[in-house]
């Protein structure tokens, strides 16, 4: 098992774009069950004012799909640790395709995403999965491709 330590050392984000609490179940190379609660002191929730609906702290899609992310980017980085160090290789999420969202996520939840690689393909992998509360399907993606690519050819666009 992943425990945060490792779970760290394994992706480079952190505090506060770390999206992964915990790693429930893993079975490399191709399959990772992570959890994520969402708490209402994430930073998504700093601007909104006193009064506001309940609508408004529905959890932003692109962090459920980042979060969803990391569970796949940590279990290719187990799988190819080794190879990644020494390229000093950085992860982009290049193109998702098929992403349905089923209800919005809210502060309390606890999201249970399940990831699968289905292919890899030299430095590239196609992943497929689900999210979930409790055992309410949230969302899911039947095609996303990760691409590792050197740190140094990594930039901002301006």
């Amino acid at each position: 098992m992943i425990d945060y330590a490792e779970l760290r050392e394994l992706i480079p984000h952190a505090h506060p774009i770390l999206l992964v609490d915990k790693v429930l179940d893993i079975a490399p190379p191709d399959r990772i069950t992570t959890a994520k609660t969402v708490t209402g002191s994430e930073p998504c929730y700093a601007g909104i004012a006193p009064g506001a609906p309940t609508r408004a702290f529905a959890y932003p899609p692109a962090l459920l799909m980042e979060s969803w992310g990391q569970g796949g980017a940590l279990l290719w980085m187990r799988h190819v640790k080794s190879q990644a160090r020494e390229r000093n290789g950085g992860l982009i999420l290049a193109a998702a395709r098929g992403m349905e969202f089923r209800r919005p996520v809210y502060p309390g939840d606890t999201l249970r995403h399940e990831v699968r690689i289905d292919q890899f393909v030299g430095d590239n992998v196609i992943m497929s999965g689900e999210s979930y509360v409790d055992d309410e399907l949230v969302s899911k993606v039947d095609y996303a491709i990760a691409v590792m690519r050197p740190s140094n050819e990594l930039t901002w666009a301006s």
